[in-house]
């Protein structure tokens, strides 16, 4: 609504909620946020939550949802690339994730997801995968090790 210079941003933008990135292209996002940002909006509607209302909480809403997304990336990307199984980037993704994260909203729910889809981008899967029946339980055994 440019007239009033609000963005519904949907699941892009999270306040004090996790991201659902099970279906995300993690290193297109920061480009995403920060084309957001460009916009400058006074108010933002985002995915979960109430209306994000002032500069300052829309600030801090972008630069969360930046760290959240980075932070479930990067230590996934790291373990992925040297090797590692989907089980030790989970373990990589709750050591960087979990201090800063564990009080979110749906933060447990999307965890397995979000890490299932940051360990295929790294291993350069460009379309996300359809989550199916036989997906969701292949993923829970590789993750209890």
């Amino acid at each position: 609504m440019p007239d009033a210079n609000v963005m519904f941003t949907g699941d892009i933008v999270e306040y004090r909620s996790a991201c659902y990135c099970g279906d995300a292209h993690f290193e297109d996002w920061p480009t995403t946020l920060a084309a957001i940002r460009a916009f400058d909006p006074d108010a933002i509607a985002p995915g979960r939550g109430d209306a994000l209302i002032g500069k300052a909480i829309v600030e801090t809403a972008l630069s969360s949802t930046a760290d959240f997304v980075s932070s479930t990336y990067r230590p996934v990307a790291r373990v992925a690339l040297g090797g590692g199984s989907l089980k030790e980037e989970w373990d990589a993704c709750r050591a960087v994730c979990d201090s800063k994260f564990s009080s979110f909203a749906i933060y447990e729910h999307c965890l397995p997801f979000n890490v299932a889809r940051a360990y295929d981008e790294a291993l350069d899967i460009d379309a996300p995968k359809i989550w199916t029946a036989e997906r969701d339980r292949e993923m829970w055994e590789r993750l209890q090790g």
